[in-house]
């Protein structure tokens, strides 16, 4: 199963109260990517996803599988 990067993504920014633009800067990435990943258009890459797993554990996120 894959998990729901899509759905913990948002929620964590809902939590957090930022922007993708804030997202892409704590996650190191792009703009353009947090947007796909949120989309559903792509998921992240591996390291990228440790980042978001590590974030969502930190503020009591779960991150679910598809």
């Amino acid at each position: 199963m894959e998990k729901d990067y899509a759905k913990a993504l948002l929620e964590l920014r809902s939590v957090l109260n930022i922007s993708q633009t804030e997202m892409a800067d704590i996650l190191s990435v792009s703009y353009p990517s947090v947007n796909r990943w949120e989309n559903g258009r792509a998921i992240p890459i591996k390291i990228v996803r440790i980042r978001i797993e590590k974030l969502c554990k930190e503020n009591n996120i779960v991150v679910e599988e598809k």
